[in-house]
């Protein structure tokens, strides 16, 4: 059962979706890879939110079980494939074709929450589902006939459709395991055990692959502060906060405002004009995800 939280967890929830907003817009003007991107922002937010709460830290993470260390590991780890995937899928496709898919975290976190409670997918839930993926085929026919139009931009948007699916399933799996931990943990030594875990992973990939963390322009470095600073610390924050007082897929599914702002965001700054075949399927997939969440509301 959900806690009374200190702090209104719905306004935790509109801060969240705001700040989250961002994100794309600021990941597109830093113009760095998306390990760079994803090590800097993972990086700077276990930096301030850990010298913030410190005293937290110092007194809750050394009580954590062997179990409890490996589930913010595990967390750390989805977080950290969660921004590989997702940031490189806006090099690919459309920031309005990439929120949408990837805000499709709420159908994925109702699929796999009844595993977790060793529940089943009701008939309802499957309609749901299947609408969903109609939306995400008629948003794949958009990116298609804008490969055709301009491949410079978008000749590999399927591939960047798929990368922010896959994004959508980490995120999930993400606010799950989250979701448990959150019981143990207040949020600043949450955070920093998670945000820094995916930090260490992201470092280790960054290296393997021999991405560039260093040489940045003072343009591109203020790009990913920001990153780092409002959809991350501020953001990102905001929804683990709510995630002890609310269910995972009641935050998932507040998370689709994201798709909205950052789509008009790009219109506005990148003047990336949604095509009218991906709002369409983008809508589709909102109606599925929603249609998926009521039925599962039901069954409660």
């Amino acid at each position: 059962m959900s806690q009374a939280a200190p702090f209104s967890s719905r306004i935790a929830l509109l801060v969240a979706v705001v700040t989250v907003s961002t994100s794309a817009i600021f990941i597109r003007l830093a113009e760095a890879p998306p390990l760079v991107v994803a090590v800097y922002r993972c990086t700077l937010a276990t930096l301030v939110l850990g010298a913030i709460g410190w005293r937290e830290c110092r007194r809750e993470l050394p009580r954590l079980s062997m179990r409890e260390r490996l589930l913010a590991a595990g967390t750390g780890l989805a977080l950290a494939l969660h921004f590989v995937t997702w940031i490189s899928s806006l090099s690919y496709t459309t920031v309005a074709s990439s929120l949408v898919l990837v805000t499709t975290t709420p159908l994925w976190v109702a699929l796999m929450s009844p595993f977790v409670a060793q529940g089943r997918v009701r008939g309802p839930t499957w309609v749901g589902i299947a609408v969903s993926v109609l939306g995400c085929f008629v948003i794949g026919l958009a990116d298609i006939q804008s490969s055709g139009e301009d491949f410079e931009l978008t000749g590999s948007a399927l591939w960047g459709d798929l990368l922010a699916l896959a994004g959508a399933w980490l995120c999930g799996i993400y606010m799950l395991a989250g979701r448990r931990l959150r019981e143990s943990l207040s949020l600043l030594p949450y955070v920093t055990a998670c945000y820094g875990s995916a930090a260490v992973f992201l470092l280790v990939f960054a290296l393997a692959s021999g991405a560039p963390l260093m040489g940045h322009s003072w343009e591109t470095l203020g790009w990913l502060a920001l990153v780092a600073l409002v959809p991350q610390i501020i953001g990102h924050s905001s929804y683990n906060y709510a995630l002890k007082y609310a269910s995972a897929a009641l935050v998932a599914v507040v998370s689709l405002g994201e798709s909205v702002g950052a789509t008009l965001m790009a219109w506005a700054f990148l003047d990336e004009v949604p095509r009218s075949l991906a709002l369409a399927g983008g809508a589709v997939v909102i109606v599925g995800v929603l249609l998926a969440l009521r039925a599962e509301s039901a069954r409660d």
